[in-house]
């Protein structure tokens, strides 16, 4: 099992010396991973549902560093950390920038680049950078993009003729470090994510733990059987795709969290009862759990990551 943290991008933590002295704690710690996740701009009013609450409210304060620019900042202050854009909007950037973008992250890291993608839920972000007319076909330009970012990282010249975006024949270098390209995994647990997943994706990279979408055991196990027929429906190796499962909602200091229906939520409670999650959802083929430790200081983040790291991965591990 491999172990990752979410990376703050917002408040008192997400400064510069704050984001340095969480990386290089996490690092010392053994942590395999850092997520970064993805917002570009707030909308004062919003309409759209939030699919990780029960209630569908959005529960984010209105300021994010952009993802791109702090995966760069990421690579130049650590030496180990894989680091997951977790995960990056694909129809918000223009598809052959991000692609040339995500390789360069991918050079200057030494091939520490894992790419997890999203079809997005914020219809007023689309609208606010320009990419309105995306909204209703996400999934479809999702899918054209990853397409383009693939052609891209790996054919030279290059050249690409798609249903929404269209390029003549060039160079775009250099290309990614790592071959044929960084890893793509793809979030969202839907029906549609998992197809999206065994057509294109390297591994599946789901929201769990979470009131609205808990994917307890018995839920994660009947996804993973979906996506192993689809995946040999579209004649890929089931085997080779990473299922890296993010648990948001874990708080070394609350106890114990419940569900709606009064079931306890995976991921929290004593740290015995942790590490037996851990040890269950790595039989069902999970190869990496994402953890949150989100605070409002950088030492605050550092402290949990620290009883984390004490507690619960010296028995899991």
């Amino acid at each position: 099992m491999r172990y990752g943290f979410y990376l703050p991008t917002r408040g008192g933590a997400g400064t510069s010396e704050g984001l340095t002295a969480i990386l290089h704690r996490g690092e010392a710690l053994g942590f395999d991973s850092v997520v970064v996740a993805d917002h570009i701009v707030f909308p004062t009013e919003i309409r759209s549902r939030y699919p990780y609450t029960v209630s569908g409210e959005f529960p984010g304060e209105g300021d994010a560093l952009e993802l791109l620019p702090l995966m760069a900042f990421v690579a130049g202050v650590t030496t180990r950390l894989r680091i997951v854009s977790s995960v990056m909007i694909v129809p918000y950037r223009n598809p052959v920038v991000t692609a040339k973008q995500l390789a360069t992250i991918d050079v200057l890291s030494r091939g520490r680049l894992t790419v997890g993608v999203g079809v997005g839920w914020l219809e007023e972000e689309f609208e606010a950078v320009g990419a309105g007319g995306a909204f209703k076909r996400r999934g479809a330009v999702t899918d054209e993009y990853l397409r383009i970012f693939k052609t891209l990282w790996t054919e030279h010249p290059a050249s690409f003729e798609g249903e929404f975006y269209r390029f003549a024949a060039l160079r775009c270098l250099p290309q990614p470090l790592q071959k044929p390209h960084p890893p793509i995994w793809i979030g969202g647990h839907s029906r549609a994510a998992l197809r999206r997943v065994a057509r294109l994706g390297d591994g599946w990279h789901p929201v769990g733990a979470n009131p609205a979408i808990p994917l307890r055991p018995a839920e994660l196990r009947a996804s993973l059987d979906e996506l192993r027929a689809l995946t040999a429906a579209a004649e890929r190796d089931f085997s080779q795709l990473t299922i890296s499962f993010k648990a948001p909602v874990y708080d070394a200091a609350s106890g114990p969290a419940t569900l709606p229906d009064g079931a306890r939520r995976p991921f929290s409670g004593s740290p015995a009862q942790i590490a037996e999650d851990i040890s269950t959802y790595a039989a069902l083929g999970v190869r990496e759990l994402i953890f949150d430790f989100r605070s409002p200081t950088a030492s605050e983040v550092v402290a949990r990551m620290e009883r984390f790291a004490g507690d619960v991965l010296s028995r899991a591990r």
